[in-house]
């Protein structure tokens, strides 16, 4: 029963909805799910975890019943994760009984049998006798299953006892049904009979039509052993009825199975094969394993007796391979390990229950490694698909510079803005995702720190004197060569770390620091900081600012925008550096970030230098374009012809191939997602087999920012570049691969 006594009227309306649809949910279980989605979207509406958590745990035992087991599988799994965040054992307990169920229906018994034990042992703990009656009788189904009599008859014994205690005549009723079939299956038809007329005769006293399908088609069954016939088909028939009224699909499969062994016994072969082949459709499709086992073996037998043995043979090997994968040694396993367990808790065994908690941990750490992959892959697709329109965005902006009339300069200007801005949210979640699954990288070259940092601040110029602030940038390094460091990332921390300084800055200034501090014999130690004469940072603040998605105060009008991600992405290169980025601050007085990298010098003996000389001239350079997206194509093409190149559009792998065999173009520019072939497998093909562009430079275009040169083959091209890209970027490109 739900508890009604505390909390706002809308948590009160969401657990009457809950307690409406748990009573109903005998006779009317499709308005028990309506009322339970119902409470579901209240719940989530008011933010209330528990009432959350509780709904789908609900709604994860009605589609258990209606036999719609991945929806079952998902609602246990979520209600299962909620309620141990928030601790709550007794929602512990049910989301488990829920999952058990699930899985004690499909082929997954062991697990079955592990969630209810667990269930058990907190329904135990908190004296909730109507959840031990439930579970106590689901454990005795198991049992009875895998063929241990004594542990079901046990296990229903202590269910009969626990349901008198909470006097609910629909479990007592449910226990005597499984109670039954035990014993007829040994022979004790009259002792069978008394407990199924003792289900049926309490199913009428509750009014469970539900429940009472399951009693008919149990009293059909003890007419089945007893040899009669004619009043089995009866019941069965009349079980079927109600099961067709309620959706019960699990009972359908169930009834349809046990009328074609009838009909089988009764020699009247069609029927039974009719019988068996409704009943084995529905069970492959809710994946009810001891159906499916059960009606490949009577199909097995039909076929055999119809002479028809190719069929037979065909059934017959489906049901080894069935038998084999649900009733199997890790099952028997399972139950071994939990006696032994039991035996080890009394024993106080402590080294065997490490074991368990070292294999636990394995398994854990198994699942991470999968659900990194899945993430990765996830990114993977989610870069291309958002930036690909971002490509067009940015790209159409530019472009319309040398077009636009001076009173659309400032649409055009808000444009730009607004777009940049999209740019930068979506490479935060990206970047930092990358960095969060340890799938980055540092990627180093030679570069002048000097211009690097000096290009940074110059970038950040205009936005600082628009809020009448002071932009210093004090640099103290003397050395005139250059460093080996990843420029991208270095650009990355310095961007945050000074966008944020203005952002939270309202007078007063923002000064760069670059100090080197020591000089070794191979690296230079320097200091970066930056220090604001901002509001300041409180000590709670200070411990959650490099928290993923953590804002701090000032931003929460929302009036500065952004990710909430900046800080995290600081925090994570700095560690790529083998650092740590620190902060000093007091309210009223500012903040400084600072950090320090060891840095290798290059000598100049020991640097290759390109000669620069002048402009590439593109003019008349040919191009063919590989994109499938076909606005990123049209963009492409009048970009390439403001330099007087000229292009040729292929909108897949298999024309570009065919193109590059008929003509030479002096650039091949590659998109990487595209259907049928992907731009690695085109791009090694132009490169291996004979055509007219084994030596053409191909510059791969992707939207992908998850592509690294670990994870893909990249040697065949001459140059990525990462949508949206910079028009002058491309330029660039084109210049520097110009053969």
């Amino acid at each position: 029963m739900l508890n009604l006594t505390n909390g706002s009227k809308k948590e009160k309306e969401i657990l009457l909805l809950l307690e409406e649809a748990h009573r109903i949910r005998i006779n009317n279980l499709s308005k028990s799910i309506i009322l339970t989605n119902e409470a579901l979207g209240s719940s989530i509406a008011i933010n209330n975890k528990s009432l959350e958590a509780k709904s789908y745990s609900q709604l994860a035992l009605y589609y258990m019943v209606v036999g719609e087991m991945e929806k079952a599988t998902f609602f246990s799994k979520e209600a299962l994760q909620i309620f141990t965040d928030l601790n709550d054992e007794k929602g512990i307990a049910d989301a488990k009984y829920s999952l058990a169920g699930v899985y004690y229906k499909t082929n997954l018994y062991h697990l079955g049998l592990v969630a209810f034990i667990d269930a058990l042992k907190i329904y135990q703990k908190h004296d909730d006798f109507y959840n031990q009656s439930r579970t106590e009788k689901s454990l005795g189904t198991i049992y009875g299953y895998i063929g241990d009599q004594n542990n079901a008859l046990k296990s229903y014994k202590n269910a009969v006892r626990n349901a008198k205690r909470v006097k609910d005549l629909n479990l007592e009723s449910n226990v005597y049904n499984n109670i039954s079939g035990i014993l007829a299956k040994n022979g004790k038809l009259k002792f069978a009979m008394d407990f199924i007329n003792k289900s049926i005769s309490l199913k009428e006293k509750t009014d469970d039509i539900r429940g009472m399908a399951y009693a008919l088609y149990g009293k059909a069954k003890v007419f089945f052993y007893l040899g009669v016939f004619d009043k089995a088909e009866a019941y069965y028939f009349k079980a079927l009825d109600i099961h067709k009224e309620m959706g019960e699909t699990t009972g359908l499969a169930m009834t349809y199975t046990k009328l074609g062994e009838m009909y089988f016994e009764m020699k009247k072969l069609n029927l039974a094969l009719e019988y068996a082949l409704l009943g084995l459709e529905i069970a492959d499709n809710l994946k009810l394993a001891m159906s499916t086992i059960k009606l490949n073996k009577l199909t097995y037998l039909i076929y055999k007796a119809l002479g028809e043995f190719n069929l037979a043979l065909e059934f017959l090997e489906r049901y080894q391979k069935e038998k084999e994968a649900v009733i199997n040694a890790q099952t028997l396993k399972v139950i071994e390990n939990y006696e032994m367990i039991s035996r080890m808790e009394v024993l106080k065994n402590e080294s065997k229950l490490n074991k368990e908690k070292q294999l636990i941990l394995e398994k854990n750490n198994l699942d991470e490694i999968n659900a990194v992959r899945m993430r990765q892959e996830f990114l993977s697709i989610m870069s291309h698909e958002i930036r690909t329109p971002l490509n067009a965005i940015t790209s159409i902006v530019a472009l319309l510079e040398d077009e636009i009339t001076k009173e659309g300069g400032k649409l055009l200007e808000s444009l730009q803005f607004a777009s940049s801005n999209l740019i930068k949210i979506v490479n935060d979640v990206l970047d930092f995702t990358k960095l969060d699954s340890q799938k980055s990288k540092l990627e180093k070259s030679p570069v002048n720190l000097s211009e690097l940092v000096q290009k940074v601040v110059n970038v950040y110029e205009k936005q600082a004197q628009d809020k009448g602030l002071k932009l210093k940038l004090n640099f103290d390094v003397k050395g005139k060569y250059p460093y080996l460091l990843d420029e991208t990332k270095i650009t990355q921390i310095l961007n945050n770390l000074i966008s944020n300084a203005i952002k939270f800055t309202e007078r007063g200034s923002v000064e760069v620091s670059v100090i080197l501090l020591k000089i070794k014999s191979n690296y230079d130690k320097i200091l970066f900081e930056v220090k604001d004469t901002g509001e300041g940072i409180s000590k709670k603040d200070k411990n959650e600012i490099f928290e993923s998605f953590s804002q701090i105060k000032p931003i929460l009008t929302r009036s500065q925008g952004g990710t909430g991600l900046g800080l995290a992405i600081v925090k994570k290169i700095v560690e790529l550096h083998e650092s740590k980025i620190k902060i000093k601050s007091a309210i009223g007085k500012g903040s400084t970030f600072y950090f320090t990298l060891k840095m290798n010098r290059v000598l100049a003996s020991n640097l290759v230098l390109k000669e620069t000389g002048k402009e590439i001239d593109l003019s008349g350079k040919k191009v063919l374009i590989v994109e499938d997206t076909l606005i990123n194509a049209a963009l492409l093409t009048k970009i390439l012809s403001k330099w007087n190149m000229v292009s040729e559009h292929v909108v897949n792998g298999k024309q570009a191939l065919k193109v590059v065999g008929e003509q030479l173009f002096d650039f091949i520019l590659m998109d990487i997602h595209m259907p049928e072939m992907n731009g690695f497998e085109v791009t090694r093909l132009i490169k291996t087999t004979k055509n007219l562009n084994n030596e053409t430079p191909i510059l791969a275009l992707t939207a992908d920012t998850m592509l690294t040169a670990d994870n893909y083959e990249v040697s065949c091209f001459s140059g990525f570049l990462w949508k949206p890209f910079e028009i002058e970027k491309l330029k660039q490109a084109l210049q520097a691969v110009a053969l």
